[in-house]
């Protein structure tokens, strides 16, 4: 399984804007062969931060997504990018 979490910086006053522009990204990403879980969301105490959160069955589901996800291109409004994807071995219950 494959991990994809963090956040980015966006300017306060767009975040909110920015993560609408993402919802049909997020309901067809969650539609997707593979797909396990995907969030992308405003944070509830930073109003310039949104959250992505991604999981993901294999690196070939993945790859196959991002050649038809079509992701709204605004690399040019993010101000700091802190995600990264992780391989994850196993899983079990937090508590």
């Amino acid at each position: 399984m494959l991990i994809i979490a963090g956040h980015v910086q966006v300017a306060p006053e767009r975040r909110d804007a920015l993560v609408a522009e993402f919802a049909d990204l997020v309901r067809r990403a969650r539609a997707a062969p593979g797909c396990l879980d995907v969030a992308i969301t405003a944070d509830s105490v930073d109003p310039g931060r949104i959250n992505n959160f991604e999981r993901w069955a294999s690196q070939d589901d993945l790859d196959r997504w991002r050649s038809v996800a079509h992701a709204p291109d605004r690399g040019d409004e993010m101000l700091a990018v802190h995600v990264s994807l992780f391989d994850a071995a196993g899983e079990r219950p937090p508590f």
